[in-house]
């Protein structure tokens, strides 16, 4: 049977909505003219409600990564401490960064799977010796599918030391979530293009509150492309300090306008109804879900096969018999687990046909009768929920 279309449902990089290729299209302009001031005039605010932020959002044209080693090379100086939570491959990421510029880093590590138990952490935090500058954190980590509590864990950060600064890593769930930067106590929080935003890889973005764009101005850790200030001087200006992606700025207000156009708290709704379909989904397939239902991420789900044979059988036949393409585990999970992202350009009838697509693989493989089980139960979810979402 073909498969006319390919179905890329990995964590990032996502599918692109036509509108966005459409704008990315557009003929080029000059990268120091009036004509791309306009354009990055408008991607930075039209960026401030996704972020929950009332302040412009800078945009690098670079990897998300990028941002993650800029917010903490404009946030902490040399000789700070500071603490990383980690609870997978990118807050080990955020760790392996600091340890290449930093000696003072406390590490508070997560089982892989867990959300930060917020209490235990408040502790952890107290019982330090030494003065903390900074708590990096992931929002979702997308090598586990777990969503950290993190409103919940910015006010017991204030409530142990109101001077903390409080950056988090939004990566793969910024576009999908509602955040408050001034709710959510968060004095950074960072996010790239190619996850929730559906927008191809190549731009990285940081927004910030006002005690952290004064902190940036007073660290003193070298950095040059990674300087935030410069940044905020060209925002101001209406244009970027080097070179940027011109297709991409355009795109960002076409995200923008997809985003107005469906009501942002309507894609907030979709993303987590079709994560809870889903999940009830793979559970009538009698596939053991990873993280549980109160720290489920809305826009990567991942599951535990019964053997590493089954997981590549499951993952190898998606694409060449259905032409879908789901990811593997990372880092402590490479090889027990799958991962199927659910985000940005995606729609209950994408799912639906890797769900459909399931049965019929599991059916095969074990022996065991499951077509019309997981559809079943994935399409109740679907039907419940039809009012609040976009179809």
């Amino acid at each position: 049977m073909n498969y006319y279309e390919p179905l890329l449902l990995t964590p990032g990089p996502t599918p692109v909505p036509n509108e966005i290729n459409h704008a990315m299209a557009l003929p080029m302009v000059g990268h120091r003219s009036l004509d791309f001031e306009a354009i990055a005039k408008e991607a930075f605010a039209n960026l401030k409600p996704i972020f929950g932020t009332n302040n412009d959002v800078m945009i690098l044209t670079s990897s998300g990564t990028s941002v993650l080693e800029a917010s903490m090379l404009n946030i902490v100086n040399p000789d700070d401490h500071f603490v990383i939570i980690v609870s997978g491959a990118f807050g080990n990421r955020f760790k392996q960064i600091a340890e290449t510029y930093y000696q003072n880093v406390h590490v508070y590590d997560v089982e892989w799977g867990k959300a930060v138990d917020v209490e235990e952490f408040t502790t952890y935090l107290s019982s330090l010796e030494h003065k903390i500058t900074a708590v990096f954190t992931q929002f979702c980590e997308t090598s586990t599918a777990v969503l950290h509590p993190v409103a919940q864990l910015g006010k017991a950060i204030k409530e142990v030391d109101e001077t903390i600064y409080y950056v988090v890593d939004g990566v793969s769930c910024i576009g999908a979530v509602d955040v408050d930067l001034e709710r959510d106590n968060i004095d950074v929080l960072v996010s790239g293009s190619q996850k929730a935003l559906m927008l191809p890889p190549g731009l990285a973005f940081v927004a910030y509150n006002h005690r952290a764009l004064q902190r940036f101005k007073e660290v003193t850790t070298p950095r040059f492309y990674l300087n935030l200030n410069k940044y905020h001087d060209s925002l101001q200006q209406n244009t970027t300090p080097f070179t940027p992606n011109v297709g991409l700025f355009r795109a960002v207000n076409a995200y923008a306008d997809l985003v107005k156009y469906e009501g942002f708290a309507n894609t907030i709704s979709r993303h987590c109804t079709i994560r809870d379909a889903l999940r009830v989904a793979l559970s009538a397939l009698d596939l053991e879900l990873l993280v549980e239902d109160a720290y489920a991420s809305p826009t990567v789900t991942a599951f535990i096969p019964r053997d590493k044979e089954e997981l590549n059988h499951i993952k190898s036949t998606l694409k060449s018999q259905f032409n879908i393409t789901i990811a593997g585990g990372q880092g402590k999970l490479k090889g027990t687990i799958l991962r199927i992202g659910h985000m940005g350009k995606v729609s209950p009838f994408d799912i639906l046909a890797v769900v459909t697509a399931l049965e019929i693989i599991l059916s095969d493989y074990r022996k065991v009768n499951y077509i019309g089980k997981a559809t079943s139960k994935y399409t109740e979810v679907i039907y419940h929920d039809a009012s609040n979402i976009s179809i």
